[in-house]
Parts: structure tokens; C-alpha cells; sequence
């Protein structure tokens, strides 16, 4: 049974996945493959709204955590936290957006705006497993 303390790698890994569908439905639309490129966007958006699911339930019984950098680092995190944080709220609706634009053929319009979410959503995705990273893994709060 997984506890809430391990939720945080829980969600870096639902992102990493996210970021990762991307890359390759990218890649597939490259090529000229829809099919594939609609099963990797897909699949992106349901990791996308499964880690919000567990970033929601992970906030609520834990509330927000604290970064234990020092000096320099200290800005550099919270400049990262802070465009992650105002990316991730105007991808939200950004997201759903775009998909329904293609799933209602409306394509010139969905590529439109597929040019801005897509590298949106890719930001949103590698900053936050890079603030995972910082938090837990390289400056965690408390731990000398």
C-alpha cells in the first residue's frame, strides 16, 4: 500500500511519463503517423490528469513542502517552482482544448494551438520532475 510520503515519486513519475508520451507523439506527427500520434497524446493526457488525481490527494493530506537548498541554489529553485507553477496553471485548460479541437476535425485549429501547448506542456512536464529532483532528492528540507 503506498503511503502518502510516497506519492511525490509517484507524481515525478506520472510527469516523466506525460513528458515522455509527448516526445513521441511529437515524433509521430513528425513522421505523418495520426494514429500513433493520437495514442501518445493521448496516453500523455491520461498520465497528465492521473497525476493530477494524486497531486491533489498528495496536497491534501500533506500540504506543501519545504526546499532545504542553500545559497545560490535557493533562487534557482524557486525561479524554476514559480514558471512551472504559472505554466501549469494555463496548460490546464490549454490541454483539453486542443484535444477536442482534433477529435472534432477541427485540424488547422488544433495545430494552431497545439504549437503553443505542446512546448507548454513539455515545460510544465521536465520542470516539474526537475523540482522533484531538487526537493527530494538533492536539497531536502531538514537533512543535512
Amino acid at each position: 500500500m503506498l503511503e502518502v510520503s510516497d506519492l511525490p515519486h509517484v507524481i515525478a513519475g506520472l510527469n516523466g511519463i506525460s513528458t515522455l508520451c509527448l516526445a513521441v507523439g511529437y515524433v509521430f506527427i513528425r513522421l505523418g503517423d495520426r494514429y500513433r500520434h493520437r495514442a501518445a497524446m493521448l496516453s500523455a493526457m491520461a498520465a497528465s490528469a492521473l497525476f493530477l488525481v494524486v497531486y491533489v490527494i498528495y496536497k491534501a493530506n500533506s500540504g506543501f513542502a519545504q526546499f532545504g537548498g542553500e545559497g545560490v541554489i535557493r533562487p534557482i529553485y524557486f525561479t524554476i517552482l514559480i514558471a512551472h507553477i504559472i505554466g501549469a496553471i494555463i496548460i490546464t485548460p490549454m490541454v483539453p482544448v486542443t484535444v477536442l479541437r482534433a477529435f472534432k476535425g477541427r485540424f488547422a485549429a488544433h495545430r494552431r494551438l497545439a504549437r503553443w501547448t505542446w512546448p507548454l506542456w513539455m515545460y510544465v512536464g521536465l520542470s516539474g520532475v526537475v523540482v522533484y529532483v531538487m526537493a527530494v532528492h538533492l536539497y531536502p528540507y531538514g537533512q543535512v
